[in-house]
């Protein structure tokens, strides 16, 4: 009876949860030039921004925060394309843990920018 206390205990302290909150078509967080044609899409990438919780939050996760870690993998990257943002909550009881959020979508790539011709012929 002790095992299975204590392996019910192990397995809620590290569970979690996460919820997807929102598919969109293009996101970016970015400044960039709609009039480009030399937009290519890239890899598929992820970003997250997770902050700790040690009885309350130690900030607050921000959903633009996880977006520029997805876009800057690529410093030719201007936004994302068929992207999932998920809200992210491990935390035992909101006591011990960490929340936040993740972005996941495809890069989109300007190639007219400067040092990125080498995306030109994938256009």
């Amino acid at each position: 009876m002790k095992n299975v206390t204590v392996a019910l205990l192990a397995i809620l302290a590290l569970s979690g949860c996460s919820q997807r909150v929102a598919d969109l078509t293009v996101a970016s967080t970015k400044n960039m030039n709609l009039n480009s044609d030399g937009f290519v899409t890239g890899e598929r990438v992820e970003g997250e921004d997770m902050v700790p919780v040690v009885l309350f939050p130690f900030g607050i996760p921000q959903v633009k925060e996880a977006t520029d870690k997805a876009i800057e993998n690529n410093h030719c990257a201007v936004g994302l394309t068929d992207v999932v943002v998920t809200q992210n909550n491990h935390a035992f009881l909101f006591l011990l843990g960490a929340i936040g959020f993740s972005v996941e979508g495809n890069l989109v790539i300007d190639a007219n920018k400067p040092g990125c011709e080498q995306y030109l012929n994938k256009a």
